[in-house]
């Protein structure tokens, strides 16, 4: 039963970009959030919190991964973190969606994952000058903050509501319309029509 989403997290991890996704995973109750670390060993994130992570990789159960989330952090940008690579190459050839933002991208790029998907990331060129072996440069998409493609979620350190868009729909949560008037709530402050009511009301 696929019922828990993993949140790898680590030394440096950008604590703020999934933010928003972690919030309406949680919101309707129907799934477990788990932050997975290289080790049981506490990390401290970017933004300066100490975390315990629930379960190493060893520890994840492929069997129960509905989602797998890679922040962005320094650590890719250094090349390192392969044990995460192999566990994302792992769990996408499993049947899980994995979704990546920022620097996270380049773990899915190095996890093979971006060859023959429509994805996007930072820039254009960031991915191919950090991962020699890439080879869907023709699959990038310049022109989305997020996206998702073949159960692959990328997006740019600059589209944390666009991320958390797609993992929405990625996960079924809420209905269409639904997770539009979320999109436009979070990204143009625009009430939805619940809201608009209840402010007329006040």
């Amino acid at each position: 039963m696929r019922d828990t989403v993993y949140f790898l997290i680590f030394d440096g991890f950008a604590d703020w970009q999934a933010a928003l996704a972690l919030c309406e995973i949680r919101r309707p109750g129907d799934w477990l959030v788990q932050t997975v670390g290289f080790t049981r060993a506490p990390v401290m994130s970017m933004g300066g919190l100490g975390v315990r992570p629930d379960v190493s990789l060893a520890q994840l159960d492929p069997q129960r991964a509905a989602l797998l989330i890679v922040p962005g952090g320094h650590l890719w940008q250094r090349g390192e973190g392969e044990p995460a690579v192999t566990t994302i190459r792992q769990l996408h050839a499993g049947g899980a969606p994995v979704a990546g933002i920022d620097s996270g991208v380049l773990a899915l790029a190095r996890a093979g994952l971006l060859d023959h998907c429509r994805h996007t990331g930072n820039w254009s060129g960031q991915i191919v000058s950090q991962v020699p072996a890439y080879g869907g440069a023709e699959q990038y998409d310049n022109d989305v903050l997020a996206v998702s493609d073949g159960g692959v979620i990328t997006a740019s350190h600059l589209g944390s509501v666009e991320f958390a868009r797609e993992v929405i729909r990625t996960l079924d949560l809420y209905s269409a319309s639904d997770r539009e008037h979320w999109f436009r709530l979070f990204k143009h402050a625009q009430l939805p029509p619940w809201c608009i009511g209840e402010a007329m009301a006040a």
